[in-house]
């Protein structure tokens, strides 16, 4: 019984991550699309500050072994490096700013403590913090200008993000914690993007109706 019990979890936590590829995949091709028909417009920086630091996530969850949500991560990382390579193009904002470059530095620093002490806890701990600022300002512009971003695909960025954390299958901090960072990251997206949604729709109906009347 404990053996089929190992197997039906092992089995749940592959399932779960092949779902998180696939959905990632998926996501990432609608916003790929959408970058290049000009429906979405990402912010150079913040896509660059996202590749970076996934990939030192990425690494530092490999280095713990976590092999089912390896898929997950990798995708999300493979595409997120797209994404930064097409907002050179078809993006806003610039790449290189003086805050950038603390960014990097910082990064570099957990790195060096990783190297340091044996502890991939280290960069994966400075690597989310910092993305967390680069997620900031998507969220912002998500609220301020949700037509710049394509919903669908961060629906299907949560999805994926859900299946992700699914898929660690144990309560293991260092696994948990880039999954559970980017399911924070996608709902705090799409709550805004929301909230800007309604917010723009109420500038609409007010602007047809400004003194708050419908007509008989």
């Amino acid at each position: 019984m404990a053996i089929l019990w190992s197997l039906s979890v092992d089995n749940l936590q592959t399932i779960a991550a092949l779902l998180a590829g696939v959905l990632s995949i998926l996501a990432f091709n609608c916003y790929v699309r959408d970058v290049l028909s000009g429906v979405a417009k990402p912010e150079k920086a913040c896509w660059l500050i996202w590749s970076v630091l996934g990939a030192i996530s990425f690494a530092s969850q490999a280095y713990e072994g976590a092999s089912p949500a390896l898929i997950f991560v990798g995708v999300q990382v493979g595409a997120t490096m797209l994404v930064a390579s097409l907002s050179m193009r078809w993006g806003y904002g610039k790449f290189f700013t003086e805050r950038n470059l603390w960014i990097f530095i910082l990064a570099s620093a957990g790195l060096l403590a990783w190297a340091a002490t044996d502890n991939s806890a280290n960069a994966l701990a400075i690597s989310i913090g910092i993305s967390l600022l680069g997620g900031i300002r998507t969220i912002k512009k998500a609220f301020h200008d949700p037509d710049s971003e394509s919903g669908r695909s961060w629906w299907m960025c949560f999805a994926a993000s859900v299946f992700a954390v699914i898929s660690v299958g144990a309560l293991e901090p260092i696994l948990l914690a880039y999954p559970l960072y980017l399911l924070v990251l996608y709902s705090s997206i799409l709550i805004a993007l929301n909230m800007g949604l309604a917010r723009e729709r109420w500038k609409q109906s007010s602007l047809c109706d400004p003194d708050g009347l419908t007509p008989a």
